[in-house]
């Protein structure tokens, strides 16, 4: 990883000397918030049991955190920019803890849900405000790219890095040390942050509150992605489930309507309809839904299929980790200032398509250091040098009065990207195994035999869904080719800024 240093030589005058101690404590809440996704889903049996969850209702457990994390994510960005950035941050890392905490402690099942909506609500508030503090806070185009590099690496392999965490946690400690485990995280971070943090004066939104636009816009996000978690458990033709779908189009069409016309928007549509953003908001939300997809079958697959304990199927997942801190920190972050974006994500998008495409070729008994861990490295290689330059050109050339809506847009497209591909590919895999053990079950005759053949055709079923990914990768990288725009950065440019190319680039004045 590149090293972290107080100073930089050919930082512009003005810049806060601070910012790479700022840069610590954001990239640890973006880890705090990444890992929890997949930390708690190795925990889960143990709380169930302990908590008396039926069958039906664990699924909330997951669920409660992605509703409200996915349906408050525009409106804490929102926040985010009428109360200041750091402010924003402090009290959602704040409430985080607090809600780990209450979580850590639950005695009942009301009581773990009611947490787990917490911890979304206030990682809606924290997540777009560590995105755009970042973004205001690293304008020289070389420097940008550092940081980018630092945090796409840990917003792509954070969820790997809650599968080990959570798997020794679970094994060696108890189910509620991975909710207490955030407290730490966020005290530390809170701290470190109240301390350095700063952020440039006269960046704030003070417009009045579009409550139309919060209504709409929450109500709408969480349809979306409550359909799409319903369409796992229940089926895609399901009332309910085309009933969400139904609704959420009208309630997301209605925020599109009412945002062209208020005068102060809660999304304004320039943020969307700039091309590159629009871009990689659509490239970068279909690569998550190949993403979430592959923890989720090899997760199985490791630990069902070939008898793997949580914390080794963990630490099975360390080369995607070294291979995305790689694509990001030193290809991503070196080639982002010297090639356009384009080609970078493109070629990464593709790269993971080629290690998603290995993992096709899972059967039992799968070498692990001949296929799995080779696909692995290219997936990580591949994700990370395009998640870099994504989140840097979703958040450049914003006005800082629009980073903190910007930011939580790129935080929606992966939001709502992971409850499609958990959704979607889990169909998928479902009715690739029914077909398989239907057309096998005659030869099955002996229990031995069953069993054998139920774990083939779960096998079965991995592979046909991971084909799926490899096609929604290679979408993505025709995506980010055609819709992003030539060119690279200038250096020295201040992204970030708002300004256009011919403008006087503004050296911002720093506040406490």
């Amino acid at each position: 990883m590149p090293k972290i240093a107080d100073t930089a030589p050919s930082a512009p005058p003005g810049t806060d000397p601070g910012r790479w101690k700022a840069l610590v404590f954001i990239a640890l809440a973006q880890l705090m918030v990444v890992l929890d996704a997949t930390i708690v889903n190795i925990a889960l049996p143990s709380a169930q049991r302990d908590l008396g969850i039926s069958d039906g209702n664990r699924q909330w457990v997951i669920t409660a955190y992605a509703l409200a994390f996915g349906g408050l994510l525009l409106f804490g960005g929102r926040v985010a920019d009428l109360w200041g950035r750091k402010r924003a941050f402090v009290v959602g890392l704040a409430g985080f803890a607090a809600a780990s905490a209450l979580g850590g402690a639950a005695n009942s099942e009301v009581m773990m849900l009611g947490a787990r909506a917490l911890q979304g609500a206030f990682g809606a508030l924290l997540a777009p405000a560590a995105l755009s503090l970042l973004a205001v806070t690293f304008t020289d185009a070389k420097e940008r790219a550092k940081a980018f590099g630092i945090f796409g690496a840990i917003a792509g392999g954070g969820g790997a890095v809650g599968l080990i965490l959570g798997g020794f946690l679970t094994e060696y400690l108890n189910w509620r040390w991975t909710f207490f485990v955030n407290i730490p995280f966020a005290v530390v971070a809170a701290v470190g942050a109240y301390l350095v943090v700063r952020e440039p004066a006269g960046g704030r939104n003070r417009s009045a509150l579009d409550v139309p636009g919060v209504v709409l816009s929450t109500l709408g996000l969480v349809a979306l992605v409550y359909g799409f978690t319903r369409a796992e458990s229940e089926g895609w033709g399901d009332t309910g489930t085309v009933g969400l779908f139904a609704g959420s189009a009208v309630l997301l069409l209605a925020f599109v309507l009412t945002e062209a016309r208020v005068k102060s928007p809660l999304l304004p549509l320039r943020v969307l309809a700039d091309r590159d953003r629009g871009g990689v908001y659509l490239s970068l939300g279909l690569a998550v839904i190949a993403m979430f997809g592959l923890f989720l079958f090899l997760t199985y697959y490791l630990q069902v299929v070939e008898g793997y304990s949580p914390v080794r199927t963990g630490f099975a997942f360390l080369p995607m980790i070294v291979g995305m801190i790689t694509g990001s920190t030193q290809i991503g972050a070196r080639l982002m200032t010297r090639v356009p974006p384009r080609l970078l994500m493109a070629p990464g998008f593709l790269t993971a398509a080629v290690g998603m495409l290995l993992l096709t070729r899972l059967e039992i008994g799968t070498s692990y250091a001949g296929l799995i861990l080779p696909a692995q490295l290219l997936l990580g290689l591949g994700m990370g040098t395009a998640f870099m330059p994504a989140m840097s050109l979703a958040t450049q050339g914003v006005d800082p009065k629009d980073a903190g809506v910007a930011s939580a847009m790129v935080n929606t497209s992966q939001q709502v990207g992971g409850a499609i591909g958990t959704a979607l590919l889990n169909t998928i895999a479902a009715s690739a195994t029914t077909a398989y053990l239907v057309d096998h079950a005659a030869g099955a005759t002996t229990p031995a035999a069953r069993r054998l053949l139920q774990l083939q055709g779960m096998v079965e079923g991995y592979a046909a869904a991971i084909w799926w990914a490899v096609g929604i990768l290679a979408v993505s990288a025709v995506i980010a080719f055609v819709f992003l725009t030539p060119g690279k950065p200038e250096n020295g440019a201040a992204a970030g800024s708002g300004a256009d190319a011919g403008d006087e680039v503004r050296v911002p004045v720093l506040a406490h």
